[in-house]
């Protein structure tokens, strides 16, 4: 019996809408997700600036600098390309760095005129720019553990000395005994400096501070610094790496900086601040920004150098001393360790004349120089 012509036309649509439906059908079924896309990360990492050149350093020992850089570096790089945020990277470089004795932060630290160790550090996220800072520590093994509990646990950005290490033992962060931070050459630098009557610089050759920046695959920015500072060093001086805006800052809306140099001119000059600043409000780029500050810092009369990073990845140095220990990296490949200035970018030419630096009050050195054992 043949179909009527309603019949068939109703069969026609029945028949369109099972082809209609069979793409949405296979789409239930599984099917590979899209590769996810990694984000786009950059760090830069320093390990102090100053009087650093060929002529001063043995193969050997630019080789222990370099492999201590590459360790702080990939400290950094591993929790960046894991996913990780931009404030776990720089804790992660920094406390590597500060296990390091090649640096001057954590157990590399100078001694005071005194003979102690007196550690500073500060850490900052540019996410909602809260900080943390602490000064004057000597018994806090990683001073930048104890300026992220500050920021993260406590109602207050900048605690010293008893009552910061009284915080540090309440929310649990490591103590040791003050011999762990003890180097016998950061030991002779100090007598060096008292018998020949000689400031900081000359028995140093360099501003020793450790520092990080880092934006994440999120676009968020952290900047995180920490020191020993100056041998010989005199009542209770605090330079400018736990000074926020000194020499540590962080914003989303500009840049992450940490310094490193002579700290009483960063101070000064506001220098971390002031280059973000620039990058809001002029429109710069990180190094001009960067550029302009320090060799407004020189004009001053300071030395040192800076790293900088953005929220687009930019990933800058710039120093007036003669070199600096620092690297980069990023997720594009660059991957750049260096230390002087002709092996690598972000020296300002030319370099700043250093100045002596009023020497130290006269005390009579001790006849030997005792050497102390470490109580682990």
């Amino acid at each position: 019996m043949n179909a009527t012509p309603f019949c068939r036309m109703l069969a026609g649509f029945a028949l369109a809408l099972t082809l209609f439906a069979l793409p949405a059908a296979a789409q239930d079924g599984p099917a590979e997700a899209p590769s996810p896309q990694p984000g786009r990360w950059s760090i830069a990492i320093h390990g102090g600036a100053g009087t650093i050149t060929r002529e001063a350093m043995t193969p050997e020992k630019e080789a222990e600098y370099r492999a201590a850089l590459d360790r702080g570096l990939a400290a950094g790089t591993a929790v960046l390309k894991s996913g990780g945020s931009a404030l776990d990277a720089v804790t992660a470089v920094v406390v590597t760095m500060e296990d390091d004795p090649h640096f001057n932060a954590g157990r590399g630290a100078v001694f005071t005129w005194e003979g102690k160790n007196s550690l500073d550090a500060a850490i900052m996220d540019g996410r909602n720019r809260k900080a943390g800072a602490v000064a004057g520590l000597s018994r806090i093994r990683n001073p930048i553990k104890l300026a992220r509990a500050v920021m993260e646990k406590g109602p207050h950005v900048f605690l010293i000395g008893a009552g910061a290490e009284q915080f540090a033992r309440e929310n649990g962060i490591e103590e040791v005994d003050p011999a762990w931070f003890y180097t016998q050459e950061r030991w002779d630098q100090l007598q060096k400096l008292k018998a020949e009557k000689l400031t900081a610089y000359d028995v140093d050759h360099k501003y020793g501070t450790v520092g990080a920046v880092a934006v994440d695959s999120a676009g968020h920015v952290a900047a995180a610094t920490s020191t020993g500072g100056l041998t010989g060093k005199r009542w209770d001086r605090v330079g400018d790496t736990p000074v926020i805006g000194a020499g540590t800052y962080a914003d989303d809306r500009a840049c992450a900086v940490s310094a490193t140099g002579t700290g009483e001119f960063f101070i000064r000059e506001g220098a971390a601040h002031e280059i973000c600043a620039r990058l809001r409000f002029t429109g710069e780029s990180a190094q001009v920004a960067a550029d302009t500050v320090m060799l407004e810092t020189g004009e001053m009369g300071g030395d040192g150098g800076v790293i900088v990073v953005t929220p687009d990845g930019q990933a800058v140095y710039a120093f007036n001393t003669p070199g600096m220990y620092r690297g980069r990296a990023n997720s594009d490949g660059l991957k750049e360790i260096a230390i002087y200035r002709d092996d690598g970018p972000g020296g300002l030419v030319p370099p700043r004349a250093v100045e002596p630096e009023p020497a130290a009050p006269v005390e009579p050195a001790p006849a030997s120089a005792p050497k102390i054992e470490p109580k682990l």
